[in-house]
Parts: structure tokens; sequence; C-alpha cells
């Protein structure tokens, strides 16, 4: 059975059956959407994606690119991918969308994928100053950062408020009496989401003449079993640690299970504060003191951009910051 099918049985035009099918109810009187409604239910009618479509000019495909994952790794090691993806797919979905995700190692992989998949618009997660223009430039569909610091014209980026976030994981800590504190943190030279918490938290310590040195800072990807050597890297340093500071809680639970291996207790001999207040902090014996963030709260203000684009011809220059707050567990301890 196909449309025209439908059309006839119905005693109307196959126009007005494609406005029932695209919810184009205004169009039809109600008596006449209900018979066709019928027909389609009774003969088990279900219309051509594709065809909807190239009809309507839009797929109600919404991308989604995670960068800087290699063809051997699994975005399910980060947490913190893991949760902003299924927010943005409830966000997608809710709206009567399809998300479809692409895990890229280089963000250039994925234009001409994107182009080829018609897709409505396309959120890009975490991806460097660099690669923006080029993303921009490439793609005629509206796109929407997340994580990403640019001084791009025209782009429209939800984050949080990451330079604050690190400036008071620092005063927390100075809070607590703690003047020798180890940093483990990914690289922060680059301009970034790292970058900005880094400069925060050196902010609050210079202000406290609180001396964080290079080899203070122990550098480490964002994944569990690199922090546990970590945390065994900065027990084993002999510098007398009282408290190490983290960018992400992934990495702050892998550093306590590495200064657990090493017979270290935390909080009683070390604290450690994480960043992101991922559920998964809660499962460990001692909830995690850390920075938190609202996971659904940025998926609907992203959705919510996204959106407004996709409705518009208009420019947008948009740079939001949502706010963070101290979450306190029981990982950090006054000395």
């Amino acid at each position: 059975m196909n449309l025209k099918d439908i059309a006839k049985l119905a005693g109307v035009s196959s126009a007005t059956v494609s406005n029932v099918l695209n919810g184009n109810y205004q169009k039809v009187s109600e008596k006449t959407r209900e018979k066709i409604e019928k027909i389609i239910k009774e003969n088990g009618y279900k219309p051509n994606a594709m065809a909807r479509s190239l009809a309507m000019n839009e797929s109600r495909i919404i991308g989604l690119v995670v960068p800087y994952i290699g063809p051997q790794e699994n975005f399910m090691n980060s947490p913190y991918y893991a949760h902003m993806i299924a927010e943005l797919e409830r966000y997608v979905r809710n709206r009567d969308y399809y998300l479809m995700l692409r895990c890229v190692g280089d963000c250039r992989e994925v234009i001409p994928l994107l182009s080829s998949w018609n897709v409505d618009g396309a959120f890009f997660l975490g991806v460097m100053e660099k690669e923006v223009p080029e993303i921009k430039s490439a793609l005629d569909v509206p796109v929407l950062f997340i994580d990403t610091y640019t001084d791009e014209k025209n782009v429209v980026n939800v984050g949080i408020d990451d330079y604050r976030g690190g400036y008071l994981s620092a005063r927390y800590l100075l809070g607590k009496g703690h003047r020798k504190i180890a940093l483990a943190t990914p690289d922060y030279k680059n301009s970034g989401v790292i970058n900005e918490r880094y400069r925060g938290f050196i902010d609050a310590c210079r202000e406290s003449d609180v001396e964080i040195a290079d080899e203070d800072c122990f550098r480490t990807d964002t994944a569990y079993q690199s922090a546990i050597k970590i945390g065994q890297d900065i027990f084993l340093s002999g510098r007398g640690y009282t408290a190490v500071a983290t960018m992400s809680d992934i990495v702050a639970l892998g550093v306590i299970e590495g200064l657990r291996q090493c017979g270290v207790n935390v909080p009683d001999d070390v604290s450690v504060i994480g960043f992101d207040n991922l559920p998964e902090s809660e499962s460990m014996g001692s909830k995690l003191t850390t920075i938190g963030q609202n996971f659904r709260e940025k998926a609907d203000v992203a959705g919510d951009w996204l959106f407004k684009m996709l409705g518009s011809d208009e420019e947008f220059d948009v740079d939001v910051h949502l706010p963070i707050n101290l979450i306190e567990g029981q990982t950090v301890r006054n000395i």
C-alpha cells in the first residue's frame, strides 16, 4: 500500500494524506484526519522515511560527534561522555528527532559523513579551538559546540564555568588547611576546558601564596587505569602531599585506588577532590568531594539553542557558561 492507495480509500487527494502524515493538521478537518489515520492503522502503513525527508527537506536526524576517540577506544570508558550522550539523546528524542552518534579520532573525518547523512543539525562535544573554523565553514547546517573555547565569530557554545570550578576546588582545599597539594591533570597548556580549570586553580593558590610547581602536576589522561598509576606516583614521589586535586571524577577515583594500593587512606592520610559530580562517584565507600555540574541542564540548554538555530536563518554568537557548585563529600579532611 502506498500514499495514493490511502487517498483512494479515504476519498481525498494525495496531498491531504501527505498533510496528515506530516502533522500539518491545520490543513485537514478533524473528521478527515481521523478517517485517514484509521485507514493507516488498519492497513499497517508505514511511510518511507527517506522519501519524507526529501519531500520535507529535513531528515529529523541530529548528529552528535565525540572527538579524539581512536578505533580501539570506547566512549563508555568516559562516564562524562556517556552521561552527556544520554542526556542529549533524551532531549532530541523528546523533540521527535533521532540522534546519530559518531566517535572520531579527528573531527575532520566526520564532515563528509554528516553531509551524506543529510543531518538537520549537529552537536560537537569538546573540540579543539583550531578545529572550530573548519567545521563551521564545511557544514551548511546548524552546528552547536559543547565545552569548546574559541574566539571564532558566529559560534554557539554551551559549557560550564570551568575557571570558577578550578578556582573553587583550590579554595576549598586551602580553606581546609592544605598547603602541599598535588594536581592530577591532562595536558593543560592548550586552550580549552582543562586549561581554564588549571588557570582557576593556580590563581586561587597564588592568592594564598601557595606554589604549585611543575613537579606537583602529574600528567594523566582521563582514564581510570591511568589515574591509578598516577595515584601510586603521587605517593612514591615522597613529597608529602596532604591533598590531590583532579580535573575529573574518573581521575579522582583512579587516584584514590592508586593511593589505596600503596596503603594510603583517603581522607585520613591524603585528601582528594574531583570534578563533574558523576553518579558513579557515589558507589565508592566514601562519597567523593567534587565540583558539580548539571548534565541535564547542559543538554537542555544546548538542545534549546540548536533547535532555535534550526528554525532561523539568523547567525547566532552565543557563549553560555553554566554555573557549578561544590559537592561536599567524605574525601577531604580538615587539617
